[in-house]
């Protein structure tokens, strides 16, 4: 059997859609949403699993959301327990999750220190993050850092989807909680449990996919906060500048991921014409 790639995307409602039964969208409607096979002009996407777009957000932007922000949402605010005035840690602060989790920390009234591995990653946790200070993860003593920016106090909650969370217990806060999202490094952390009692703190995770099997009642609750935070202009989506056009694009957008060239989310636009104008899915 064939095998479509793809999980993320945003478009329009077609015209000759079978609606079911219960679903709310109409035709022309756009919307965002998860769908395996979304490396398509067309697809049959699950209504349940979608949403409007936001007014003023474009498909571009829209296509790389329903994964990253419920996700850094929720390992920040039902995880993390995050409170305003909270030092939190973002590594990779440049790629989707992290920007968003940047933008969310700053939205929520955090002092937020993010880090990445080049200086353009820098420049752009700070310019489209809104981080309140950078620094390079791959330069010895960066959790002096930390400790030297806080005044001595650390990070209050660690975010890491790369693997950091063993160097970063270095510079952890009294009773912080640090936030397992993924292992992009490749290696999966052995850690110091003893680092865990001297400081009080709390190592969990996020698999924000398994909420809709073990905790689906909260996920609507994250969602109406998110389109809050959008709607009150404080977040925003980044895409990265070079937007990848048509399905031949695919191979060039994937290796930009691979190379580490790109940063935010990268899209793919499939259709770019007067009847679907900018719809896209996410790399």
């Amino acid at each position: 059997m064939p095998f479509t790639l793809g999980a993320e995307y945003a478009g329009i409602v077609a015209a000759d859609s079978p609606i079911p039964t219960g679903c709310p969208y109409k035709p022309g409607d756009r919307v965002f949403g998860q769908s395996q096979g979304a490396y398509a002009e067309r697809i049959a996407a699950d209504w349940t699993q979608s949403h409007l777009v936001p007014k003023g957000m474009s498909l571009d932007q829209a296509s790389g959301v329903f994964l990253t922000w419920p996700t850094s949402y929720e390992a920040l605010v039902g995880r993390g327990q995050l409170k305003p005035g909270d030092w939190v840690l973002v590594h990779a602060g440049a790629g989707g999750v992290g920007l968003s989790a940047v933008q969310i920390a700053k939205a929520l009234g955090a002092k937020v220190i993010a880090t990445a591995g080049s200086p353009t990653k820098l420049e752009v946790c700070k310019r489209f993050g809104g981080a309140d200070f950078v620094l390079d993860y791959r330069k010895k003593g960066w959790q002096t850092e930390v400790m030297k920016i806080t005044g001595g106090r650390g990070a209050d909650i660690i975010y890491d989807p790369v693997g950091l969370i063993r160097d970063s217990l270095k510079c952890i806060a009294w009773k912080g909680r640090a936030i397992v999202i993924g292992f992009v490094a490749g290696d999966i952390e052995k850690l110091p449990l003893n680092l865990v009692l001297l400081k009080n703190i709390s190592i969990v995770g996020l698999h924000w996919g398994a909420y809709l099997k073990y905790d689906e009642t909260r996920i609507p609750e994250v969602w109406d906060e998110i389109f809050k935070l959008f709607e009150s202009k404080r977040v925003v989506p980044v895409v990265y500048p070079e937007v990848f056009r048509g399905l031949e694009s695919i191979p060039r957008g994937l290796q930009a991921i691979e190379r580490r060239d790109s940063w935010g989310k990268v899209a793919v636009r499939l259709r770019d014409d007067d009847a679907v104008p900018d719809a896209s899915a996410k790399l």
